[in-house]
């Protein structure tokens, strides 16, 4: 069965809507202080586990994690000024995850997350510096569609691009953030563990996710444009 996502881009086809190609993609991250260092297992930082601050914060998490790669005020905002500032990094980083989830939802209700173009159009207005994403929807039932979209995802990380992805069931549920390639698959992050796991690509094509994402299928991708 199709997700909801899928049956949105199967019309997306019908009527001749291809995704963009990802063009002149460069890496931002280079001599940079990521929020998240990428290596396997949970990710911290002043001894804060770097997980979603509750339920409905997982797109959050993913926006600031890339913000502050994108950024260093990130960090900077995060870590506050001294030893002093270091020491309330988890308030902050909790509190910087729900000022990033009102701004990016709107009328959207909170309950519900964030949509993936709530995700793109905060990232426009707020980190510039990441430059634009577009949402590209996924039907996970079609093999040349998640091929397709899993080429497009590595080819950006090839370029040192992080990409939120959007899991789920039948609906919509949660994101996570590919940060790079592992041995032919992706190192992703996941804000609902605060870990960093490797994720073989045919777990996509056979919709078998859940085992290390939590959710089984792929419904969106967040590509640089």
């Amino acid at each position: 069965m199709r997700t909801v996502c899928g049956w949105e881009r199967l019309v997306q086809t019908l009527v001749g809507r291809g995704a963009a190609p990802v063009t002149e993609v460069r890496s931002l991250a280079g001599g940079r202080e990521p929020l998240l260092d990428g290596r396997f297992g949970e990710q911290r930082r002043h001894g804060v586990r770097l997980d979603q601050v509750d339920g409905t914060t997982c797109g959050s998490a993913v926006l600031v994690a890339l913000a502050a790669w994108a950024n260093t005020a990130e960090v900077r905002r995060l870590d506050g000024e001294g030893a002093a500032g270091a020491a309330g990094f988890g308030a902050r980083y909790d509190a910087r995850q729900r000022q990033v989830h009102r701004e990016s939802r709107r009328f959207w209700p909170q309950a519900l997350g964030t949509t993936p173009w709530g995700m793109a159009a905060w990232l426009r207005r707020h980190v510039p510096g990441a430059r634009p994403y577009h949402v590209r929807l996924v039907d996970d039932v079609s093999t040349a569609d998640v091929t397709d979209v899993l080429n497009a995802v590595t080819a950006a990380l090839l370029a040192g691009r992080p990409v939120p992805l959007l899991l789920g069931r039948f609906v919509p549920r949660h994101y996570v953030l590919a940060l790079g390639l592992h041995r032919g698959g992706w190192r992703v992050y996941d804000p609902a563990s605060g870990q960093v796991r490797a994720l073989d690509l045919q777990l996509v094509l056979q919709r078998s996710l859940a085992p290390v994402l939590g959710y089984d299928r792929l419904h969106a991708a967040l590509l640089p444009t």
